[in-house]
């Protein structure tokens, strides 16, 4: 038997995805695992203090906890209790942290908007944190890799508190902003001010202003359906594999409580693909046809899909629209049916679909084919996608 204290805001999705994770290892492992949720605030009123000695009088293992740099961590060591950080502000160095390659989750989202033809671009956080900073970067280094001539803005905000934001501010950030505009917020909260701001005006001053999707596409990270179901419009949100992350916490706490000794290494949480909710739910290009093509590509991809058949939308001829079309978005119009029914596919097996009704689902009869195909694009098969 394990006891762990865990210490995070239960008010988001995220920690409590954590919980069912570390929840499911004890249930696959038949050991009853007493876990313990306390709220952030908690430090605040006892201090590191007051929570080692807690620790220490209810016989626990570990802790998992947002924690500060200022804390004296080192009291829960002395205590023989095993300390994790969960991302929060800034990661450790050392004590192990449930983290993330936050920098992918820039480039995911960047790749998603620039399938949707945006040449506008801009980020939205708090500065001076960690998954806010480095998913701004992988946001920007992607964009400007793959489209050199967009232009990308960012807003990150300081001062009142890391949930704090500046209405006024914000508000003469994206009248600034070219329009159409994709945005990616630093996570749900952050993508839930813009849409809560636009909402606002929408009703209070509708001439000034901002349409979501048409103005301004938004994008969050999280996936948390309290926030993004509550967003008018829904919101568009990154999902991420904090379950599996959970496991692979418990599953190191079970060791180091039998070899305290043992080396430890960070967790990290995979982030996944793009839940496209409303918020988001738009392709953009200056060049009508090739609009009109992405609408139809995207609305048919349950269909078998071939050049001729996209041709035949617009008045042009192959040639001049797949000129045309490689110079908006920089690939094929093969290759980008290609890449965006495999993102689909990888959505419907993230879902929990199986390879063969996510195949079906998308209108592939030869699952050997699609199996071949989703390997090329992302360098594993997808039975290997979701291990």
């Amino acid at each position: 038997m394990a006891r762990v204290i865990l210490m995070t805001d239960f008010a988001e999705a995220y920690a409590r995805r954590l919980l069912h994770g570390i929840a499911q290892f004890a249930k696959n492992e038949h050991e009853a695992w007493s876990l313990s949720r306390l709220s952030v605030s908690v430090k605040e009123k006892v201090g590191i203090q007051g929570l080692v000695d807690y620790a220490v009088a209810t016989h626990t293992d570990a802790i998992i906890g947002q924690f500060d740099h200022s804390d004296d961590l080192e009291l829960f060591k002395e205590a023989g209790i095993i300390v994790m950080a969960q991302d929060f502000r800034q990661r450790f160095i050392d004590i192990p942290n449930i983290t993330a390659n936050h920098f992918e989750a820039g480039k995911i989202a960047a790749e998603y908007f620039l399938k949707k033809g945006f040449n506008s671009f801009a980020f939205y956080g708090p500065k001076g944190v960690v998954f806010s900073e480095e998913r701004c970067e992988g946001f920007r280094e992607t964009v400007k890799r793959i489209r050199p001539e967009a232009t990308v803005s960012s807003l990150l905000v300081t001062g009142n508190g890391i949930w704090g934001y500046d209405m006024d501010e914000l508000h003469a950030w994206l009248n600034y902003l070219p329009k159409p505009v994709a945005i990616m917020a630093s996570d749900d909260n952050w993508a839930c001010y813009i849409t809560e701001l636009c909402q606002m005006m929408r009703y209070g001053n509708p001439r000034a202003s901002f349409r979501i999707p048409e103005d301004i596409a938004v994008i969050g990270v999280d996936n948390d359906e309290s926030i993004c179901k509550l967003s008018d419009p829904n919101l568009s949100s990154i999902d991420q594999d904090v379950e599996k992350a959970g496991y692979k916490v418990a599953k190191m706490i079970s060791a180091m409580i039998k070899d305290p000794g043992m080396a430890v290494d960070n967790v990290y949480v995979k982030p996944g693909n793009v839940i496209t909710r409303q918020s988001s739910d738009i392709f953009v290009n200056d060049d009508p046809y090739i609009a009109r093509v992405l609408k139809y590509i995207h609305e048919n991809l349950n269909q078998k899909l071939y050049v001729d058949d996209i041709v035949s939308q617009v008045p042009l001829s192959r040639r001049l629209l797949e000129t045309r079309f490689r110079a908006k978005m920089g690939t094929s119009i093969y290759s980008y049916i290609k890449n965006v029914r495999v993102e689909k596919m990888a959505e419907l097996l993230k879902n929990g679909m199986s390879v063969s009704e996510a195949a079906f689902d998308l209108g592939f009869g030869d699952v050997k084919n699609i199996s071949r195909i989703f390997k090329s694009v992302k360098g594993v098969s997808p039975s290997d996608f979701c291990k």
